[in-house]
């Protein structure tokens, strides 16, 4: 199986000493950086709905963007990402057989770097999938991206034997998979807290990025090939609920809030 999951906005730029790996999609991610070059600071407020500081911040990042940078100025993707889903990865903590593995099975949804490996030294930046980013290619990211990340996961899967996608990335991102060219079947696992107030399960989304990313490292550390043993999964005190799943959206949940 592969899984996918979707970057962070934090960053975590500490130096990592891991061997960092090239993304394969450099090419289309200076293309990116050129577009977004010709933004104002006033532009990338209104683009990613920055404050002055951070549209500032990722003005310099688009200015200093190297093609060729140094190794000191990367940093491996999945070290890299500090967000929500990112603590529930736990990357720091995967043995290093687990982190092989994670470089065949696991993929970062990008909307600068397309798709990303976890060793994939990338340089720091802020580019929202959702980004209404004008390219010679349409209006957005979707449209400059196409069937492109659709290829290459269906190149990967060949490459692993897997035929299912395990995705753990957010809509913004998953909707930048083509699906009419993903060859692979499709199973999104969903995550819901019981608030026990009668109003039934809900989503909570900073628990849900969490749990997405604990649900990519089950995955990782048990090898799992058939899409049933994710039903094992049981971090955090969720627990897959039959009557609320279906193969294609199996459901955890789990009493609000954790204790």
């Amino acid at each position: 199986m592969l899984i996918v999951i979707s970057p962070a906005k934090k960053m975590n730029w500490d130096a990592r000493d891991v061997q960092m790996t090239t993304p394969d999609m450099l090419d289309e991610a200076a293309n990116l950086v050129r577009s977004a070059r010709d933004l104002s600071v006033d532009d990338l407020k209104s683009l990613m709905h920055l404050s002055d500081s951070l549209a500032k911040l990722n003005r310099d990042r688009f200015a200093n963007y190297q093609d060729a940078p140094d190794a000191d100025d990367l940093r491996p993707a999945a070290f890299a990402f500090a967000g929500d889903t990112y603590q529930g990865l736990e990357t720091a903590s995967l043995e290093a057989d687990e982190l092989t593995y994670a470089q065949e099975h696991l993929r970062i949804l990008s909307g600068l770097y397309g798709v990303l490996r976890p060793l994939d030294g990338i340089q720091p930046y802020r580019l929202e999938m959702g980004s209404r980013l004008k390219t010679p290619r349409g209006k957005n990211l979707y449209a400059y991206w196409g069937d492109t990340l659709s290829k290459a996961l269906n190149e990967q899967a060949e490459t692993t034997g897997s035929s299912a996608l395990i995705n753990c990335a957010s809509q913004e991102y998953f909707g930048a998979v083509d699906l009419k060219a993903l060859k692979l079947n499709v199973i999104t696992p969903q995550f819901m807290e019981d608030k026990g107030d009668g109003k039934g399960p809900k989503i909570v989304s900073f628990y849900a990025k969490k749990a997405r990313g604990a649900m990519a490292r089950f995955v990782i550390q048990n090898r799992l090939k058939d899409p049933e043993a994710l039903r094992d999964f049981d971090s955090g005190g969720y627990a897959w609920q039959k009557d609320l799943s279906t193969p294609e959206k199996p459901v955890f949940l789990r009493a609000y809030p954790a204790s």
